[in-house]
């Protein structure tokens, strides 16, 4: 591994040759950007990234002029595992003249524009990506001891690329409940889409945000500030009981860090499941800037009289909807504390009910072929490699589809340069970058050697890996 200028040059053909590769990765979102970032700088390795959008965008749905980062400047794509890196948030900076005034700011998270800039200025000095390209069909070819990848891009050709490793990075979905899936899209919207319909929302008389976490929080801030300037009536509506902050105290941060994800791993199944659970609060709570934010613009709502109402109701789960004769969305609700049940009448519905993962239909040639647990989601490694069929000797890494194998931070962005050096160091089948040896002063698995006589200490995860 070098700290040189990025060897895009070093990535092939063009897409059209049918060329093979060492690494196809699929999907461009921040994680397959990542990857791509750390392999310009790994001499040898010939990696490249098909995405099918024309051009690389980030969460414009919820693009608000002042939405902040919940993770400071470091977790960029690069630099918890190579601070030099030519690709880094502090190059970028650099590049474009901001390093003192990001400096003076003493705010060391970057605005939500300003990290898609950092994207778009990163994806730009890599030619190893390949926007355009929709991928149809992925199967294993055991007589080329490769994937074939089947895309179409955007001229209509049909190129046949191969791998022996392949990369998915293709993000989750928005997610609907059943509850609230048979509204007519005319009354019903997710958050992920929600900036672009502003027209629905101002049309509205009352708008109606079910669900909570940062997305809903910041959906409401939105709706509050509009109210506030005469615009419609707002409900929110949260199953949670309360509006509960983000926990983002220290040494609960150290359960998001590499060493738990490991010790993570190393749990029971059922075990794991039950920590997911619990932990919700690491990644559907709401900041409280945010929640500081929502406070003030009630505050302020006392001193306008006229206002349309606003109604904050936690504890409150959202059974079925339908559409009244009058046209409006009618939600029926039950309060969780008292079990009572009432109908909620609005005229738009944001859903901000998070996403899920997907599988694409691509993946069918190949979905036999991949191991599962007892749920039936797919058995993922240590190393974020899938568990495949013994003669299978490719491998398929996953960049964001791991809650359940390595914990709830496994979406979060300051985790994605420590997962993109472990699949680049199996990759290579060197240390193509150094993984933290230790990142949390808190050991989460039990101590070794003070077992009772007679019971063996079982391995300790954290003790090779993370100290």
């Amino acid at each position: 591994m070098t700290d040189g200028t990025p060897s895009g040059t070093r990535n092939g053909p063009g897409p059209g040759s049918g060329t093979a590769h060492d690494v196809i990765a699929i999907g461009c979102g921040p994680f397959n950007l990542g990857l791509a970032a750390l392999a310009s700088t790994v001499d040898g390795l010939d990696l490249v990234v098909l995405e099918e959008r024309p051009e690389l965008t980030w969460h414009r749905g919820l693009m608000f002029g002042d939405a902040s980062m919940q993770v400071n400047f470091l977790a960029d794509l690069v630099t918890l595992v190579s601070p030099r890196h030519p690709l880094s948030f502090l190059e970028y900076l650099h590049d474009n003249d901001r390093l003192y005034t990001f400096t003076v700011r003493e705010n060391f998270f970057p605005s939500r524009r300003e990290y898609e800039d950092y994207l778009r200025w990163a994806a730009a000095r890599l030619p190893s990506l390949r926007f355009a390209h929709r991928v149809e069909r992925v199967h294993w070819d055991p007589a080329d001891g490769r994937f074939a990848v089947h895309a179409v891009r955007g001229d209509g050709t049909r190129p046949v690329l191969r791998a022996r490793d392949l990369v998915l990075g293709i993000g989750s979905a928005p997610y609907v409940p059943d509850a609230l899936a048979g509204l007519p899209p005319d009354r019903l919207l997710h958050t992920g889409d929600y900036l672009y319909r502003t027209a629905d929302v101002a049309a509205a008389r009352r708008v109606t945000v079910v669900g909570s976490g940062q997305s809903g929080a910041e959906v409401a801030a939105d709706l509050l500030g509009r109210n506030l300037a005469g615009g419609p009536a707002v409900a929110w509506l949260t199953r949670t009981g309360s509006f509960a902050p983000l926990d983002y105290t220290r040494l609960v941060l150290e359960m998001t860090t590499p060493a738990y994800m490991r010790y993570f791993h190393s749990l029971p199944e059922e075990t794991r499941d039950r920590l997911a659970r619990e932990q919700w609060q690491f990644h559907k709570g709401i900041s409280t800037g945010t929640l500081d934010e929502i406070h003030e613009l009630l505050y302020r709502r006392q001193l306008e009289p006229g206002l349309a109402d606003v109604e904050l109701r936690p504890g409150t789960t959202v059974e079925s909807a339908a559409v009244d004769p009058a046209g409006r969305a009618v939600l029926r609700c039950r309060h969780r504390d008292t079990g009572r049940a009432f109908a909620h009448t609005t005229d738009l519905v944001v859903a901000a009910t998070g996403y899920r993962d997907r599988t694409p239909a691509f993946l069918g040639p190949v979905a036999g072929l991949v191991a599962r647990d007892g749920r039936g989601r797919p058995r993922v490694r240590l190393d974020h490699s899938l568990e495949l069929a013994g003669d299978v000797t490719g491998r398929i890494f996953v960049a964001n589809a791991g809650t359940h194998s390595h914990g709830v931070s496994s979406p979060n962005l300051d985790i994605g340069a420590v997962r993109n050096a472990a699949i680049l160091n199996a990759v290579t089948g060197r240390e193509a970058y150094r993984l933290p040896r230790r990142s949390a002063f808190t050991s989460f698995a039990p101590p070794r050697h003070r077992e009772p006589p007679g019971h063996p200490a079982p391995p300790n995860p954290q003790d090779s890996m993370s100290r």
